[in-house]
């Protein structure tokens, strides 16, 4: 649920005719009710950059998958490492067995899970991604096996220090929101980015000003141009603020 300053900074922000998008590795449908919270009614960018989806309509207005062919070599690396995946199809979750890990990822986010068994055996359409959930440790080693092994093939990276996620390889955050800028006439000069996870580094690479919130990713921090105070102090918020009355001043 969003804190009142922070729907009132994003209230404030589309007053004054600003665009408010949400970019995001989430599902669309698990993102869809915080932008209802928030009244923002332009589209988001969710799953990484693969999906640009209305949220008034629920229309995907860009969705870009992973090969299925490619999907499927992926999901096998990774069973063959000893791991389960996450398989994301048409805005739903698909998982081989319900286990307390995949439990607790969909509860996290308020989210059905569907489990269909052996996901080769299932899988005859191109998901839109794959998340592996484990220990960071562990994903570190694994997301450097991976990297070598599809280097240039898919978009691999943390969201969550326990999220990897595999993606299309022409997708990142940054490519879902210049489709969205293009559609709505911005440019990524005009843009002022946020972010903190490791996802975001494209994202903030692209925008004309780049905000990490505090302790976001070192790779995050590196891109920066200023950093904000944390979520728990409503940062994002904050800088919305001093930006309006900035704004107002001149």
């Amino acid at each position: 649920m969003l804190r009142p300053r922070t729907r009132a900074a994003i209230r404030a922000a589309r007053e004054a005719g600003i665009h408010v998008v949400v970019v995001t590795g989430r599902m669309f449908r698990s993102v869809r009710p915080y932008l209802r919270e928030a009244g923002i009614d332009d589209p988001a960018v969710c799953y990484q950059g693969a999906v640009v989806a209305d949220p008034v309509t629920g229309e995907f207005l860009l969705h870009v998958p992973i090969p299925l062919e490619l999907a499927r070599e992926a999901i096998a690396a990774v069973e063959e490492e000893g791991f389960g995946l996450n398989c994301y199809v048409d805005d739903e979750l698909y998982v081989a067995e319900i286990t307390a890990e995949t439990r607790r990822y969909a509860d996290f986010q308020h989210l059905e899970l569907h489990a269909v068994g052996p996901l080769l055996d299932w899988l005859d359409r191109p998901p839109t991604k794959l998340v592996v959930i484990e220990d960071p440790d562990v994903l570190d080693g694994l997301e450097a096996r991976l990297k070598e092994r599809f280097r240039g093939r898919l978009y691999i990276s943390k969201s969550l220090p326990y999220f990897l996620e595999l993606a299309n390889p022409a997708v990142t955050k940054a490519s879902g929101l210049g489709f969205l800028a293009d559609r709505l006439g911005f440019t990524a000069a005009e843009t002022i980015a946020f972010g903190d996870g490791e996802n975001d580094v494209e994202l903030l690479a692209w925008a004309g000003y780049a905000v990490a919130v505090a302790n976001a990713h070192d790779r995050v921090l590196a891109v920066a141009d200023f950093v904000c105070p944390s979520v728990d102090e409503e940062g994002v918020a904050q800088t919305i603020e001093a930006l309006l009355g900035g704004l107002g001043g001149t």
